[in-house]
């Protein structure tokens, strides 16, 4: 898309050009780049003001120092280029194209450099999050959540790391959904580099790839916390699947508690470490969730559409598991047993059958219920 697609055009190319300047400033934050807006009502006068002005504003001597040098000058004619790009924009937060909810916070980004569509961060969307090394019935579970959310016309939103995240984005494209991951890198420094694919997908599905870093950020430790306000501001809810004390994931849910979003967590067994922060989660007033059902009840006035057709797999009445559960009630391990297919394979089936609601566990066992 050219660059005056990309951006509005009320934002002139001197303008956009000086404040994508500002915004490669070292130790210029969302709220000293909106104090510097305010101050001089707008990047050019900004840029152009002597560092005494910038001082009294009380802003860091390594801000007004850096701001003609050559490097940053490059920086932002290396954004002007993405710019040109199809499917590259940037959003500004005094704009109308800014995502509304984003908007609210105090420290809503000043720029989101965007890949793919821009007006998906407007549609209501659904976070889900969670551990980085999650076991495989969490997978399983994200995956199938993100499905049948998806289907129902949420975007889902988190932010393509390992783990869960990865598992939410996929579930949201097996259901012919739209997915929207935010990064704690620039767009071209994709991270973890084995999410590569899975980004060019979401893209090519109509979905969109966020970040409020410069392009060519790498992946840095403190940008990943700082990432997650734009994960629970961009969206109606957090949902967490499986998550430690510890997990990052607890960030993103009490800042969107913080927010007033909604915060929804599943439990899992007390001997697993991975629930113990959904536990604590839920302890501290948190929804617990056990089946699709407790989100959509919340949310359902947001709804846009119905679910798409599922691929054949996803239509569960005529699955060989509903089949056995119907002749007779199977644990786990027994289905695993007669139906030939792997532990992995049948729970994430069961998973999937529980959503619709076709079967049901009880004492330990797997029944199949009449629809």
């Amino acid at each position: 898309m050219s660059q005056s697609s990309a951006i509005s055009p009320a934002v002139s190319p001197a303008e956009l050009e000086a404040r994508l300047r500002l915004h490669c400033l070292p130790e210029l934050g969302p709220r000293r780049f909106r104090k510097l807006l305010s101050a001089f009502a707008s990047a050019s006068a900004a840029l152009s003001a002597p560092a005494s002005a910038w001082r009294a504003l009380g802003l860091p001597a390594a801000c007004a120092e850096s701001r003609r040098s050559t490097e940053v000058r490059e920086r932002a004619a290396q954004s002007l280029a993405w710019l040109e790009a199809e499917q590259h924009h940037v959003l500004m937060w005094d704009e109308p194209t800014y995502p509304g909810l984003l908007a609210e916070l105090p420290d809503a980004p000043p720029l989101l450099f965007v890949e793919g569509d821009p007006a998906l961060l407007e549609q209501p969307q659904l976070a889900m999050v969670g551990s980085r090394r999650a076991s495989r019935p969490g997978l399983d579970t994200a995956q199938s959540f993100a499905r049948s959310l998806a289907g129902g016309g949420f975007v889902i939103t988190s932010g393509l790391a390992l783990g869960i995240d990865g598992a939410a984005h996929q579930g949201a494209l097996d259901a012919g959904g739209k997915t929207v991951a935010v990064l704690g890198t620039g767009l071209q420094c994709l991270y973890p580099a084995r999410h590569i694919k899975l980004a060019a997908e979401i893209v090519a599905q109509g979905g969109a790839l966020v970040s409020e870093l410069p392009l060519d950020c790498p992946p840095q430790s403190s940008n990943f916390p700082r990432r997650n306000r734009i994960i629970s501001g961009l969206s109606l809810g957090v949902l967490v699947v499986e998550a430690s004390p510890s997990s990052g994931s607890l960030i993103t849910a009490r800042l969107a508690a913080e927010q007033g979003r909604e915060v929804y967590a599943i439990p899992g067994s007390i001997h697993h470490p991975g629930a113990r922060g959904c536990h604590q989660l839920i302890r501290e007033g948190a929804t617990l969730v056990e089946s699709i059902e407790h989100i959509l009840e919340a949310l359902r006035g947001w709804q846009l559409s119905a679910p798409p057709e599922q691929a054949p797999l996803a239509q569960p009445y005529s699955h060989p598991l509903l089949e056995l559960l119907h002749a007779a009630p199977h644990s786990s391990e027994a289905l695993v047993v007669a139906s030939g297919r792997p532990l992995s394979e049948v729970l994430a089936a069961l998973t999937e059958l529980e959503l619709d609601g076709l079967v049901a566990c009880e004492g330990g066992r797997w029944v199949g219920r009449a629809r």
